[in-house]
């Protein structure tokens, strides 16, 4: 009898976890009012961040502890090594092209456009004088940003 509500329980977490969106690797450094806060969700005027996962840690004896998802990680890295003079990817590269390939054909274009006017924007960004220029240049990074973390091309 104790053991249904655990299930039930099991059962509604795995919903929720097919439910949410892929972790990302990037992160926006937001300042509103004299508060910076960090946020997966891009904002008028971030900084973009770029975050990298720690992968295991070592005791003092040497002996590395590395979860199931770090060793599922080296082997992505290893067989991007061994097939990237084929595709001529890395593997992040690759592992990005791997997620692109459930997205609509449509979305997989809209995601190869985005990737050339993104850092362009970010250019205009970090160039722009005057402030009128600037809060322009902002706003443009900001709606690419948001159509880019929409159409899940991460």
């Amino acid at each position: 009898m104790k053991l249904l509500p655990f299930l039930a329980l099991l059962g509604c977490s795995a919903v929720v976890a097919q439910t949410l969106p892929p972790p990302s690797r990037t992160v926006y450094r937001c300042e509103d009012g004299g508060k910076v806060n960090y946020s997966d969700s891009p904002c008028l005027g971030a900084k973009k961040l770029e975050v990298e996962p720690t992968r295991g840690m070592n005791k003092s004896t040497g002996k590395q502890l590395q979860g199931q998802d770090v060793r599922r990680e080296h082997l992505r890295e290893g067989f991007a090594e061994m097939v990237k003079p084929v595709t001529g990817m890395d593997a992040k590269q690759l592992d990005q092209a791997g997620r692109r390939q459930r997205l609509s054909p449509d979305a997989q274009r809209q995601c190869r456009i985005l990737d050339q006017q993104l850092p362009a924007a970010e250019a205009a960004e970090s160039t722009a004088k005057a402030d009128s220029e600037l809060a322009a240049a902002q706003q443009r990074l900001l709606d690419l940003r948001a159509a880019y973390r929409k159409l899940r091309c991460e």
